[in-house]
């Protein structure tokens, strides 16, 4: 009986935990950004945006490595986030709390979320989610084939 009491206050304070939100910079015109952000929003995370003529600045800024670049840098909760890296990652990320700069997804790899939209025709590639460690190396985090 004491356990039903708990419900309400156990649900208020789950409604009550703020959402992860994320800063993001991005070109203005690019389509798959925008399709990354909807990914983003519908897995639970607020996003605010800034639209950059390049993103490089923003790389340098959250610490990301030229080398793993894509076409957005976003930084949430002292961690960066580059390019299409799914909102699962992201929340194993955030969980886990490595000490690491944080996670990319390199290039644009078609099927990754933002990429995997109707104009790539359900097309697939394998692709890895890298974890970046604070001496700027990388090891697989997750790997989608």
């Amino acid at each position: 009986m004491v356990g039903l009491a708990l419900l309400p206050a156990i649900a208020l304070a789950q409604k009550s935990e703020p959402k992860p939100t994320f800063q993001v910079w991005k070109t203005p015109g690019c389509g798959c950004c925008k399709d990354w952000l909807s990914h983003l929003r519908d897995n639970g995370f607020d996003v605010v945006t800034h639209d950059v003529e390049d993103t490089v600045e923003a790389r340098r800024k959250t610490g990301i490595p030229d080398r793993y670049a894509s076409c957005h840098t976003a930084a949430v909760q002292g961690y960066a986030v580059e390019g299409h890296v799914p909102a699962r990652e992201i929340k194993r990320l955030l969980r886990e709390r490595p000490k690491a700069i944080g996670l990319a997804v390199p290039s644009m790899p078609i099927g990754a979320p933002g990429m995997d939209g109707p104009a790539y025709g359900n097309r697939r590639m394998p692709y890895n989610v890298l974890l970046i460690g604070l001496d700027g190396t990388s090891t697989v985090f997750q790997a989608y084939s």
